[in-house]
């Protein structure tokens, strides 16, 4: 696994899903899975998460011609910033660290692309810092997507009803407003 993120860096880009996500060593679980190995690869500036069954079918294709290959879990952007994909969701949602619950009646609005109030806010992980990376979840323990907390933990305690704790930076509602161009 490690070679695989090194070869990301080493093409001058920086950050990684572990790092956005802050699900840290749990990323380990990710690449050593029950069902085999899997492992992140560049492809295009986007970053695939294939296992290394598929990947040694795929070296028969020319990478001209290879379109995708596994799992979109993100591209980098012009500037070299990483930008996850909501096609990852489903695969970190189970390892992250720091989660945020919103209320059924904010659901809709996150789905929209908007930001989350504390007044939608249900719950947060505990010692959840300010700008680090979340996956917000429904308050039936759906995953919806992923945000970076505005505020810490503490800071929500004692903020406007309207003021904006979670930035909205994927949703599962993406797939409706941008199915042409996810990959």
């Amino acid at each position: 696994m490690a070679p695989s993120l090194r070869a990301c860096s080493s093409a001058g880009r920086s950050g990684s899903s572990s790092e956005k996500m802050a699900i840290g060593e749990n990323i380990q679980l990710l690449v050593d899975r029950p069902d085999g190995t899997y492992c992140f690869r560049l492809h295009r500036d986007r970053v695939y998460y294939v296992s290394e069954k598929l990947l040694k079918v795929a070296t028969s294709v020319p990478r001209d011609s290879l379109v995708a290959l596994g799992t979109c879990f993100g591209k980098f952007t012009k500037t070299q910033k990483f930008r996850l994909s909501v096609t990852a969701l489903d695969f970190l949602a189970p390892y992250a660290k720091y989660k945020v619950w919103v209320k059924p009646g904010s659901e809709q609005s996150f789905l929209y692309g908007n930001h989350v109030l504390k007044s939608g806010l249900g719950r947060i992980t505990e010692n959840t810092a300010q700008y680090q990376g979340v996956v917000v979840y429904s308050m039936a323990d759906v995953p919806l997507g992923f945000g970076v907390a505005a505020k810490s933990t503490q800071d929500c305690r004692k903020v406007d009803p309207m003021a904006i704790v979670v930035f909205h930076q994927a949703d599962v509602g993406e797939y409706v407003r941008s199915e042409d161009t996810l990959t």
